[in-house]
Protein backbone atom coordinates (compact mmCIF):
# COMPACT_ATOMS: atom_id res chain seq x y z
CA UNK A 1 0.00 0.00 0.00
CA UNK A 2 1.49 3.71 -0.68
CA UNK A 3 2.86 5.26 1.59
CA UNK A 4 0.39 7.98 1.98
CA UNK A 5 -2.24 5.94 3.25
CA UNK A 6 -0.15 4.23 5.36
CA UNK A 7 0.30 7.55 7.40
CA UNK A 8 -3.16 8.74 6.83
CA UNK A 9 -4.79 5.00 8.26
CA UNK A 10 -1.84 6.01 11.16
CA UNK A 11 -3.53 9.14 11.83
CA UNK A 12 -6.60 8.31 12.03
CA UNK A 13 -5.94 5.42 14.65
CA UNK A 14 -3.92 7.78 16.50
CA UNK A 15 -6.85 10.56 17.02
CA UNK A 16 -9.06 7.59 17.52
CA UNK A 17 -7.51 5.94 20.77
CA UNK A 18 -4.67 7.98 22.00
CA UNK A 19 -4.96 11.80 21.13
CA UNK A 20 -7.82 12.90 23.11
CA UNK A 21 -5.75 11.78 26.52
CA UNK A 22 -2.24 12.19 24.94
CA UNK A 23 -2.43 15.19 22.95
CA UNK A 24 -1.06 15.73 19.50
CA UNK A 25 2.53 13.93 20.30
CA UNK A 26 0.70 10.52 19.70
CA UNK A 27 -1.22 11.48 16.90
CA UNK A 28 2.23 12.09 15.12
CA UNK A 29 3.96 9.33 16.56
CA UNK A 30 1.05 6.85 15.38
CA UNK A 31 1.78 8.11 11.88
CA UNK A 32 5.66 7.99 11.96
CA UNK A 33 4.97 4.47 13.49
CA UNK A 34 2.58 3.66 10.49
CA UNK A 35 5.09 5.11 7.53
CA UNK A 36 8.20 3.77 9.67
CA UNK A 37 7.97 -0.11 8.07
CA UNK A 38 8.68 1.42 4.73
CA UNK A 39 12.19 2.06 5.72
CA UNK A 40 13.53 -0.88 3.98
CA UNK A 41 13.33 0.85 0.81
CA UNK A 42 16.66 3.15 1.69
CA UNK A 43 18.48 -0.68 1.35
CA UNK A 44 18.88 0.37 -2.42
CA UNK A 45 21.34 3.62 -0.82
CA UNK A 46 23.48 0.63 0.87
CA UNK A 47 23.53 -2.13 -1.60
CA UNK A 48 24.31 -2.69 -5.26
CA UNK A 49 21.43 -5.56 -5.82
CA UNK A 50 19.45 -4.05 -8.42
CA UNK A 51 16.62 -6.73 -7.22
CA UNK A 52 16.56 -5.24 -3.81
CA UNK A 53 13.03 -4.15 -4.26
CA UNK A 54 11.99 -7.61 -4.05
CA UNK A 55 14.77 -8.96 -2.19
CA UNK A 56 14.57 -6.89 0.90
CA UNK A 57 11.28 -4.64 1.05
CA UNK A 58 8.92 -6.00 2.99
CA UNK A 59 10.80 -8.22 5.19
CA UNK A 60 12.06 -7.82 8.87
CA UNK A 61 10.59 -4.37 9.21
CA UNK A 62 7.53 -5.48 8.10
CA UNK A 63 7.22 -8.62 10.14
CA UNK A 64 5.80 -9.19 13.26
CA UNK A 65 9.31 -10.40 15.12
CA UNK A 66 10.36 -6.91 14.73
CA UNK A 67 7.12 -5.04 15.36
CA UNK A 68 8.18 -4.84 19.20
CA UNK A 69 11.95 -4.61 18.88
CA UNK A 70 10.75 -1.08 16.05
CA UNK A 71 8.66 0.14 18.60
CA UNK A 72 10.57 0.20 21.61
CA UNK A 73 13.27 1.94 19.75
CA UNK A 74 10.90 4.31 18.52
CA UNK A 75 9.70 5.04 22.16
CA UNK A 76 12.89 5.19 23.25
CA UNK A 77 14.14 8.38 20.88
CA UNK A 78 10.81 10.18 21.31
CA UNK A 79 11.28 9.88 25.02
CA UNK A 80 15.14 11.41 24.66
CA UNK A 81 13.47 14.00 22.15
CA UNK A 82 10.24 14.77 24.00
CA UNK A 83 10.89 14.29 27.34
CA UNK A 84 10.57 18.46 28.38
CA UNK A 85 7.45 18.81 25.96
CA UNK A 86 5.38 16.28 27.72
CA UNK A 87 5.43 13.31 25.61
CA UNK A 88 3.65 10.57 27.00
CA UNK A 89 4.83 7.88 29.02
CA UNK A 90 7.55 4.88 27.31
CA UNK A 91 5.05 2.54 28.12
CA UNK A 92 2.18 4.32 26.21
CA UNK A 93 4.25 5.52 23.00
CA UNK A 94 5.41 1.62 22.83
CA UNK A 95 2.10 0.63 22.54
CA UNK A 96 1.35 3.59 20.01
CA UNK A 97 4.31 2.50 18.39
CA UNK A 98 3.44 -0.78 17.81
CA UNK A 99 -0.13 0.09 16.67
CA UNK A 100 0.77 2.34 14.26
CA UNK A 101 3.66 -0.49 12.69
CA UNK A 102 0.70 -3.09 13.18
CA UNK A 103 -1.66 -1.32 10.75
CA UNK A 104 1.02 -1.13 8.30
CA UNK A 105 2.10 -4.72 8.27
CA UNK A 106 -1.83 -5.60 8.13
CA UNK A 107 -2.38 -3.37 5.32
CA UNK A 108 0.52 -4.31 3.64
CA UNK A 109 -0.90 -8.05 3.51
CA UNK A 110 -4.00 -7.59 2.16
CA UNK A 111 -2.63 -6.11 -1.39
CA UNK A 112 -0.96 -8.49 -3.60
CA UNK A 113 2.49 -8.03 -2.88
CA UNK A 114 2.99 -10.26 -0.54
CA UNK A 115 4.82 -9.45 3.17
CA UNK A 116 6.63 -11.69 5.00
CA UNK A 117 4.46 -11.39 8.49
CA UNK A 118 7.46 -14.17 10.18
CA UNK A 119 10.25 -13.02 9.27
CA UNK A 120 13.51 -13.59 9.42
CA UNK A 121 12.22 -17.50 10.75
CA UNK A 122 9.73 -17.48 7.31
CA UNK A 123 9.92 -16.24 3.84
CA UNK A 124 6.65 -17.14 3.03
CA UNK A 125 5.08 -13.99 1.54
CA UNK A 126 1.62 -13.31 2.87
CA UNK A 127 -0.61 -11.79 0.21
CA UNK A 128 -4.27 -11.75 1.51
CA UNK A 129 -5.71 -10.51 -1.73
CA UNK A 130 -8.35 -8.13 -0.80
CA UNK A 131 -7.35 -4.50 -1.39
CA UNK A 132 -5.22 -3.03 -4.62
CA UNK A 133 -2.17 -1.32 -3.79
CA UNK A 134 -3.76 2.21 -4.40
CA UNK A 135 -7.16 2.12 -3.89
CA UNK A 136 -8.63 5.81 -3.48
CA UNK A 137 -11.56 4.95 -1.90
CA UNK A 138 -10.29 3.37 1.05
CA UNK A 139 -7.78 6.11 1.04
CA UNK A 140 -10.58 8.80 1.24
CA UNK A 141 -12.59 6.45 3.60
CA UNK A 142 -9.47 7.11 5.74
CA UNK A 143 -9.06 10.46 5.41
CA UNK A 144 -12.45 11.94 5.69
CA UNK A 145 -13.87 11.60 8.85
CA UNK A 146 -10.45 13.30 9.99
CA UNK A 147 -11.33 16.52 7.72
CA UNK A 148 -14.88 16.76 9.17
CA UNK A 149 -13.08 16.73 12.30
CA UNK A 150 -11.42 19.57 11.15
CA UNK A 151 -14.45 21.71 9.54
CA UNK A 152 -16.17 21.27 12.87
CA UNK A 153 -13.17 21.76 15.58
CA UNK A 154 -14.65 25.26 15.77
CA UNK A 155 -17.90 27.53 14.95
CA UNK A 156 -15.73 30.53 12.92
CA UNK A 157 -14.59 29.60 9.72
CA UNK A 158 -16.29 26.02 9.66
CA UNK A 159 -18.68 27.19 6.87
CA UNK A 160 -15.52 28.00 4.64
CA UNK A 161 -13.90 24.96 5.54
CA UNK A 162 -16.25 22.79 4.28
CA UNK A 163 -17.02 24.23 1.11
CA UNK A 164 -13.41 24.38 0.55
CA UNK A 165 -12.78 20.52 1.10
CA UNK A 166 -16.17 19.76 -0.95
CA UNK A 167 -14.51 21.31 -4.14
CA UNK A 168 -10.94 20.12 -2.93
CA UNK A 169 -12.00 16.89 -2.91
CA UNK A 170 -14.40 17.01 -6.08
CA UNK A 171 -11.49 17.90 -7.96
CA UNK A 172 -9.39 15.03 -6.96
CA UNK A 173 -11.87 12.83 -7.70
CA UNK A 174 -12.06 14.42 -11.35
CA UNK A 175 -8.93 13.46 -11.60
CA UNK A 176 -8.77 10.12 -10.85
CA UNK A 177 -11.86 9.68 -12.60
CA UNK A 178 -9.27 11.21 -15.93
CA UNK A 179 -6.33 8.90 -14.54
CA UNK A 180 -8.48 5.75 -14.75
CA UNK A 181 -9.71 6.26 -18.20
CA UNK A 182 -6.25 6.88 -19.22
CA UNK A 183 -5.27 3.73 -18.17
CA UNK A 184 -8.27 1.79 -18.79
CA UNK A 185 -10.49 1.44 -16.09
CA UNK A 186 -13.14 3.96 -16.71
CA UNK A 187 -15.87 4.02 -14.48
CA UNK A 188 -19.35 6.23 -14.62
CA UNK A 189 -19.46 9.81 -14.33
CA UNK A 190 -22.55 9.18 -12.11
CA UNK A 191 -20.23 7.57 -9.49
CA UNK A 192 -18.59 11.53 -9.36
CA UNK A 193 -22.02 12.67 -8.76
CA UNK A 194 -22.79 9.88 -5.78
CA UNK A 195 -19.35 10.75 -4.71
CA UNK A 196 -19.99 14.33 -3.96
CA UNK A 197 -23.24 13.97 -2.34
CA UNK A 198 -21.48 12.17 0.09
CA UNK A 199 -19.10 14.53 0.73
CA UNK A 200 -21.65 17.01 1.09
CA UNK A 201 -23.65 15.07 3.54
CA UNK A 202 -20.47 15.05 6.07
CA UNK A 203 -18.32 18.24 5.09
CA UNK A 204 -21.66 20.16 4.76
CA UNK A 205 -24.95 19.26 5.52
CA UNK A 206 -23.75 19.33 9.66
CA UNK A 207 -23.54 22.99 9.44
CA UNK A 208 -27.36 22.71 9.45
CA UNK A 209 -28.27 23.50 12.87
CA UNK A 210 -24.96 22.86 14.29
CA UNK A 211 -25.20 19.42 14.35
CA UNK A 212 -21.58 18.67 13.28
CA UNK A 213 -20.17 20.54 16.11
CA UNK A 214 -21.38 18.54 18.74
CA UNK A 215 -19.26 15.49 17.23
CA UNK A 216 -16.26 15.27 18.39
CA UNK A 217 -13.01 14.66 17.12
CA UNK A 218 -12.48 11.74 18.53
CA UNK A 219 -16.21 10.46 17.28
CA UNK A 220 -15.51 11.11 14.25
CA UNK A 221 -12.42 8.87 13.76
CA UNK A 222 -14.03 5.97 15.84
CA UNK A 223 -16.42 6.26 12.66
CA UNK A 224 -13.74 6.39 10.16
CA UNK A 225 -12.08 3.36 11.92
CA UNK A 226 -15.38 1.23 11.93
CA UNK A 227 -15.92 2.50 8.04
CA UNK A 228 -11.96 1.01 7.64
CA UNK A 229 -13.18 -2.28 8.78
CA UNK A 230 -16.27 -2.13 6.71
CA UNK A 231 -14.44 -1.71 3.54
CA UNK A 232 -12.00 -4.69 4.64
CA UNK A 233 -14.91 -6.79 5.33
CA UNK A 234 -16.51 -5.84 2.11
CA UNK A 235 -13.36 -6.48 0.11
CA UNK A 236 -12.81 -10.11 1.93
CA UNK A 237 -16.53 -11.05 0.86
CA UNK A 238 -16.10 -9.77 -2.59
CA UNK A 239 -12.38 -11.97 -2.74
CA UNK A 240 -14.09 -15.14 -1.52
CA UNK A 241 -16.74 -14.50 -4.67
CA UNK A 242 -14.04 -13.66 -7.20
CA UNK A 243 -11.83 -16.80 -6.28
CA UNK A 244 -15.06 -18.62 -6.46
CA UNK A 245 -15.63 -17.76 -10.19
CA UNK A 246 -11.64 -18.50 -10.96
CA UNK A 247 -11.70 -21.97 -8.64
CA UNK A 248 -15.28 -23.20 -11.11
CA UNK A 249 -13.82 -21.84 -14.41
CA UNK A 250 -10.46 -23.91 -13.05
CA UNK A 251 -12.77 -27.24 -12.56
CA UNK A 252 -15.11 -26.73 -15.64
CA UNK A 253 -12.05 -26.59 -18.16
CA UNK A 254 -10.11 -29.46 -16.34
CA UNK A 255 -7.06 -26.89 -16.02
CA UNK A 256 -3.94 -28.60 -14.77
CA UNK A 257 -3.70 -25.50 -11.38
CA UNK A 258 -0.33 -24.86 -10.16
CA UNK A 259 -1.34 -21.66 -8.03
CA UNK A 260 -5.01 -19.81 -8.09
CA UNK A 261 -5.62 -16.08 -7.49
CA UNK A 262 -8.26 -13.32 -7.58
CA UNK A 263 -6.16 -9.92 -7.12
CA UNK A 264 -7.98 -6.70 -6.53
CA UNK A 265 -8.17 -4.86 -9.56
CA UNK A 266 -9.40 -1.04 -9.76
CA UNK A 267 -11.22 0.83 -9.75
CA UNK A 268 -13.70 -1.08 -7.60
CA UNK A 269 -13.88 -3.92 -5.01
CA UNK A 270 -16.14 -5.36 -7.17
CA UNK A 271 -13.44 -5.46 -10.05
CA UNK A 272 -10.85 -8.38 -9.86
CA UNK A 273 -8.70 -10.57 -11.70
CA UNK A 274 -8.57 -14.16 -12.24
CA UNK A 275 -5.18 -15.96 -12.21
CA UNK A 276 -4.44 -19.81 -13.12
CA UNK A 277 -0.67 -20.66 -12.86
CA UNK A 278 -0.57 -24.37 -14.81
CA UNK A 279 2.71 -26.11 -15.44
CA UNK A 280 3.07 -24.40 -19.05
CA UNK A 281 1.51 -20.69 -18.35
CA UNK A 282 -1.15 -18.50 -16.86
CA UNK A 283 -5.07 -18.50 -17.58
CA UNK A 284 -6.24 -14.91 -16.31
CA UNK A 285 -9.11 -12.78 -17.03
CA UNK A 286 -11.00 -9.72 -15.64
CA UNK A 287 -13.64 -9.70 -14.69
CA UNK A 288 -16.89 -7.54 -12.19
CA UNK A 289 -19.10 -8.82 -9.76
CA UNK A 290 -22.07 -7.52 -10.81
CA UNK A 291 -21.64 -9.11 -14.43
CA UNK A 292 -23.31 -12.68 -13.89
CA UNK A 293 -21.90 -14.20 -16.93
CA UNK A 294 -18.59 -16.39 -16.62
CA UNK A 295 -15.10 -14.85 -16.94
CA UNK A 296 -13.75 -15.41 -20.27
CA UNK A 297 -9.88 -16.13 -19.70
CA UNK A 298 -7.17 -15.56 -21.62
CA UNK A 299 -4.17 -17.67 -21.80
CA UNK A 300 -0.76 -16.63 -21.35
CA UNK A 301 1.66 -19.27 -22.57
CA UNK A 302 5.20 -20.31 -21.41
CA UNK A 303 7.87 -20.50 -24.17
CA UNK A 304 8.48 -24.13 -25.03
CA UNK A 305 11.55 -25.15 -22.32
CA UNK A 306 14.65 -25.90 -23.68
CA UNK A 307 18.36 -26.37 -22.74
CA UNK A 308 18.57 -22.40 -22.67
CA UNK A 309 15.48 -21.87 -20.13
CA UNK A 310 16.45 -24.15 -17.71
CA UNK A 311 20.01 -22.28 -17.68
CA UNK A 312 18.27 -19.19 -17.41
CA UNK A 313 16.12 -20.24 -14.53
CA UNK A 314 18.92 -21.70 -12.48
CA UNK A 315 20.50 -18.21 -12.30
CA UNK A 316 20.80 -16.82 -9.26
CA UNK A 317 18.71 -13.69 -9.78
CA UNK A 318 15.91 -15.65 -11.75
CA UNK A 319 15.38 -18.21 -8.43
CA UNK A 320 14.82 -14.81 -6.51
CA UNK A 321 12.69 -13.59 -8.72
CA UNK A 322 10.53 -16.86 -9.51
CA UNK A 323 11.05 -16.92 -5.43
CA UNK A 324 8.38 -13.70 -5.43
CA UNK A 325 6.40 -13.98 -8.38
CA UNK A 326 3.33 -15.72 -8.00
CA UNK A 327 1.96 -15.98 -11.27
CA UNK A 328 4.97 -16.08 -13.57
CA UNK A 329 5.74 -16.35 -17.55
CA UNK A 330 8.61 -17.18 -19.26
CA UNK A 331 8.97 -16.45 -22.94
CA UNK A 332 12.12 -16.70 -24.90
CA UNK A 333 13.20 -16.34 -28.27
CA UNK A 334 16.27 -16.30 -30.52
CA UNK A 335 18.37 -12.98 -31.41
CA UNK A 336 20.71 -14.01 -33.83
CA UNK A 337 22.84 -16.75 -32.51
CA UNK A 338 22.01 -16.01 -28.96
CA UNK A 339 18.55 -16.73 -26.98
CA UNK A 340 16.99 -14.01 -24.99
CA UNK A 341 14.74 -15.54 -22.02
CA UNK A 342 12.10 -13.07 -20.22
CA UNK A 343 10.43 -13.01 -17.05
CA UNK A 344 7.60 -11.49 -15.59
CA UNK A 345 4.66 -12.12 -12.94
CA UNK A 346 1.03 -11.69 -14.59
CA UNK A 347 0.03 -10.98 -11.20
CA UNK A 348 0.75 -6.80 -12.12
CA UNK A 349 -1.29 -7.07 -15.40
CA UNK A 350 -4.70 -7.02 -16.38
CA UNK A 351 -6.35 -8.24 -19.66
CA UNK A 352 -7.13 -5.68 -21.99
CA UNK A 353 -5.49 -2.75 -19.97
CA UNK A 354 -3.26 -0.59 -19.65
CA UNK A 355 -1.70 -1.00 -16.38
CA UNK A 356 2.07 -1.39 -16.81
CA UNK A 357 3.60 -4.63 -15.13
CA UNK A 358 6.43 -3.06 -13.31
CA UNK A 359 8.58 -6.16 -12.87
CA UNK A 360 10.55 -7.67 -15.35
CA UNK A 361 13.94 -9.76 -15.69
CA UNK A 362 15.92 -10.39 -18.88
CA UNK A 363 18.76 -12.28 -19.74
CA UNK A 364 20.55 -12.71 -22.64
CA UNK A 365 22.70 -16.13 -23.41
CA UNK A 366 24.87 -16.96 -26.00
CA UNK A 367 24.80 -20.34 -28.06
CA UNK A 368 26.81 -22.51 -25.30
CA UNK A 369 24.71 -21.19 -22.49
CA UNK A 370 26.97 -18.67 -21.30
CA UNK A 371 25.64 -15.47 -19.65
CA UNK A 372 26.20 -12.41 -21.82
CA UNK A 373 23.33 -10.01 -20.55
CA UNK A 374 20.98 -9.59 -17.95
CA UNK A 375 18.89 -6.65 -17.42
CA UNK A 376 16.27 -5.77 -14.75
CA UNK A 377 12.89 -3.29 -15.13
CA UNK A 378 10.93 -2.07 -12.05
CA UNK A 379 8.27 0.80 -12.25
CA UNK A 380 5.96 1.74 -15.00
CA UNK A 381 6.43 0.84 -18.67
CA UNK A 382 10.28 -0.63 -17.50
CA UNK A 383 10.65 3.06 -15.87
CA UNK A 384 13.93 1.83 -14.20
CA UNK A 385 15.99 -0.38 -16.00
CA UNK A 386 18.92 -1.31 -15.17
CA UNK A 387 21.48 -3.54 -17.03
CA UNK A 388 22.88 -5.59 -14.57
CA UNK A 389 25.80 -7.63 -16.40
CA UNK A 390 26.55 -7.02 -19.86
CA UNK A 391 30.00 -9.35 -20.99
CA UNK A 392 32.44 -7.57 -22.47
CA UNK A 393 32.92 -8.22 -26.41
CA UNK A 394 35.31 -10.96 -27.13
CA UNK A 395 36.15 -11.47 -23.13
CA UNK A 396 37.43 -14.45 -21.93
CA UNK A 397 34.25 -16.87 -21.05
CA UNK A 398 34.74 -18.55 -17.44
Amino acid sequence: MDPITHGIAGALLGKSFFAKREGRIATYAAVLGAVFPDVDVFAELFTRDPLSVIRYHRGFTHSFFGLPLFAVFLAWLTRIALRKRGAPSFGMLTLIYAVGIASHILLDATTSFGTRLLNPFSADRVAWDLIFIIDFSFTAILLVPQVSAWIFREREGAQKRAWLMWIIFNLSAIVVWLLATALGFTFHLWILAVFALMLAAVFVFPLAGGRGFSISQTAWCLAGTIAMLLYVAACWVAHHAALARVAAFAAENHVNVVHIGAIPSPPSFLEWSGKVRTPDGVYQSRFDLRDAAPPVFEYLADSPHDAFTDEAINLPDARVYLWFARFPVIHSHSQGENHVIEFSDSRFSDSGKHLPNPFHLRFVLSSDGQLLEEDWSEGASGLRTRKIFEKAPGAATK
